[in-house]
């Protein structure tokens, strides 16, 4: 048995079960606990967010501004699994594996409102004026004993492999692939230059990596769901049936991917899951590196915040890629309008459906720019979270060694075949997934506490 089979049985069995478990029923707990504070402070979270926008967040004293955490949080949400992972989830779930990446995203806005305030609430100041936080913090928290001190350690583990090495390997080779596709460049020599600028940002730590994603993540999103509009406009007539086939497909999808009811149903949930977990990333503990370093007033202002950026990542950029996609390939007499056609794979799917309207040759240099831009820019997110985790377990003297061995696998991503990369990246996100949420649980009375402060400014200024 080949290691890659090996991997794909234990993701079977991970996202089958034990994911769907926990993230739906975290997601479930933390919004009846905080009594859906996903929808009752969803608009004093979009406020927050976009009441002071600025792409210019300032020097801070120390940490960064809320809206840069945020840009920060969304631009390691906003990546491959975005483009190539929903059109992944699509290809082997069928269109409703996309209905199923909704309803873990609305539960998971609880979850990741808890992330962040959980986050805030344990982050450390260290001496130097640095600030850390992150899960490590918030599972010694939960239990300050031997017990802890291990989940702490493997939830560290398990990211720096996760993300800090596999998946920046993950987003490279992506972006190697997109742009060979698009512009006949070899995959190596785009996996150097990504490493090169990479290596520059590293340099600066996190208040370079959040000037750069506080630029980067809005401009990026504006361009894609601009061309995203383009095809949706051109393929119009086909949308009221793209909305139905997710809706269709999200209960049988057997009809579109074969086999049995039972099997495909379990099929398209687990791929919606799996990839709305490694695409919005609730529940596995990466972004609240992100939201620990904020500067707000309370953990809630900045756990609404968070809800936001969940909530962009996926009912704007996902449902626009997934809407594209389903459009274009399967509505009508699309390609794929009876299930998988040969040539056709979750990595050139996005770059078929754009080029469907604007051309084989602008499609995929258009989903090749955007690309480049989702995924550099989690590439930067990813290695800070890794990096707070490396010094957690190591101390600063690692921090330079780790830096360098994350380089070279941004440069080996590039080169390397894709599925093996891939299915370890979503073992490793998964495992995460574990002591995090056991500690978000062992905490949802602070959770819950926080999110009673909500609306507070404004009930003060009725009085």
């Amino acid at each position: 048995m080949s290691l890659l089979s090996i991997v794909q049985k234990i993701n079977m069995y991970l996202s089958d079960y034990v994911l769907i478990i926990l993230l739906v029923g975290t997601g479930l707990f933390f919004s009846i606990k905080t009594r859906f504070v996903q929808v009752r402070c969803f608009k004093e979270g979009w406020r927050r967010t976009f009441g002071n926008f600025s792409l210019h967040g300032g020097r801070q004293e120390r940490g960064i501004s809320s809206f840069q955490a945020l840009a920060t949080a969304i631009a390691a949400q906003v990546g491959t699994g975005n483009i190539i992972g929903a059109s992944g989830a699509i290809l082997i779930g069928g269109p409703g594996a996309i209905f199923w990446m909704w309803i873990i995203a609305f539960f998971g806005m609880a979850t990741i409102y808890s992330e962040a305030v959980l986050a805030q609430e344990t982050r450390v100041v260290k001496p130097d004026g640095t600030i850390h936080g992150g899960p490590v913090y918030y599972i010694k928290r939960a239990f300050p004993n031997a017990f802890g001190k291990f989940l702490a350690g493997f939830f560290a583990v398990a990211i720096i492999l996760a993300l800090g090495f596999m998946g920046c390997m993950v987003q490279s080779n992506s972006i190697g692939e997109t742009c060979a596709n698009a512009l006949g460049v070899p995959a190596w020599t785009v996996g150097i230059v990504v490493t090169v600028i990479a290596a520059v940002i590293f340099l600066g730590g996190i208040r370079r990596i959040a000037s750069v994603t506080e630029k980067m993540v809005p401009v990026m999103a504006a361009l894609y769901i601009l061309g995203g509009f383009v095809i949706l406009i051109a393929r119009i007539k086909y949308v009221p049936e793209t909305i139905g086939m997710i809706f269709k497909y999200a209960f049988v999808p057997n009809a579109i991917i074969g086999g049995s009811l039972g099997y495909a149903l379990k099929t398209a949930i687990s791929q919606g899951v799996k990839r709305g977990l490694f695409s919005n990333e609730a529940g596995m503990g990466s972004t609240p590196h992100a939201h620990a370093m904020a500067n707000v007033r309370k953990p809630h202002d900045q756990g609404v915040v968070a809800m936001v950026g969940l909530f962009f990542d996926t009912f704007v950029v996902l449902t626009m890629t997934a809407l594209i996609v389903i459009s274009t390939l399967y509505a009508g007499d699309g390609p794929l309008a009876s299930g998988a056609a040969e040539g056709i794979s979750k990595t050139n799917m996005a770059q078929l459906a754009f080029s469907s309207v604007l051309g084989d040759k602008v499609g995929p240099l258009f989903v090749a720019v955007c690309l480049f831009f989702f995924a550099f820019s989690t590439v930067l997110s990813w290695n800070f979270f890794g990096k707070v985790n490396v010094e957690y377990l190591f101390g600063k003297k690692a921090v330079p060694v780790y830096s360098v061995l994350a380089l070279g696998f941004i440069f080996l991503g590039s080169c390397l075949s894709n599925d093996l990369v891939w299915e370890l990246t979503d073992m490793f996100n998964q495992l995460m997934v574990i002591p995090n949420v056991t500690a978000l649980i062992a905490l949802s009375s602070l959770v819950v506490a926080a999110s009673k402060t909500a609306g507070e400014e404004e009930r003060i200024k009725t009085r």
